[in-house]
């Protein structure tokens, strides 16, 4: 009987990253109409969607594992506009391997036996559960395998996220204020 497991991105690190770009983006139309910028409101509002929507389709992603393999996939929307995703077959995994990050961190990557890469991905829910099926479908020892991440640092960035979007408030309410001055 073929088990197999769904790993979705982890709803903090969605939750993170969508407020954060949020709260980075949400007041440059407003402080564009209060500062007579050349750039149309309205156009920022296009573009800060487009990128909304560009993060999220990004921020779909599920990793499944069967009998067969580890595939990486997007739902259809996504595949045909963004990512494809990929799969790899257990029996063509030929070793994980580290690689240090710019900014020195550590992810993994599957080595096939036809030499491509495949970044084994960390942010899923369960990464721990991941990794064990990792080890017990390619018998490669993954006791020394880490998120890139803590969960603790992605709260933080969410708390700090919070207090910025406090500040957003403030901006946007001053910027309308300017705005209905001029």
């Amino acid at each position: 009987m073929e088990s197999t497991l769904i790993f979705p991105l982890s709803p903090l690190i969605r939750i993170t990253l969508l407020s954060l770009y949020i709260a980075l983006t949400a007041p440059l139309p407003f402080l564009s109409r209060a500062t007579a910028s050349p750039i149309p409101p309205t156009l920022l509002w296009v573009g800060i969607s487009i990128g909304f929507v560009a993060l999220y389709a990004v921020l779909t992603e599920r990793v499944i594992l069967d009998d067969q393999g580890i595939q990486v996939t997007y739902p259809l929307w996504v595949k045909r506009f963004f990512r494809k995703g990929w799969s790899l077959p257990w029996s063509h995994v030929k070793e994980l391997k580290p690689r240090t990050t710019g900014q020195g961190g550590l992810v993994y990557y599957f080595l096939s036996q036809d030499g491509k890469a495949y970044l084994l991905p960390m942010r899923v829910a369960g990464f721990a559960q991941l990794v064990r099926q990792v080890q017990a479908k390619t018998g490669i020892d993954t006791t020394d395998v880490y998120p890139l991440a803590q969960p603790w640092m992605y709260l933080a960035l969410l708390v700090s996220t919070f207090l910025l979007l406090l500040v957003d408030a403030w901006t946007i309410t001053t910027a309308l204020t300017l705005g209905s001055l001029n």
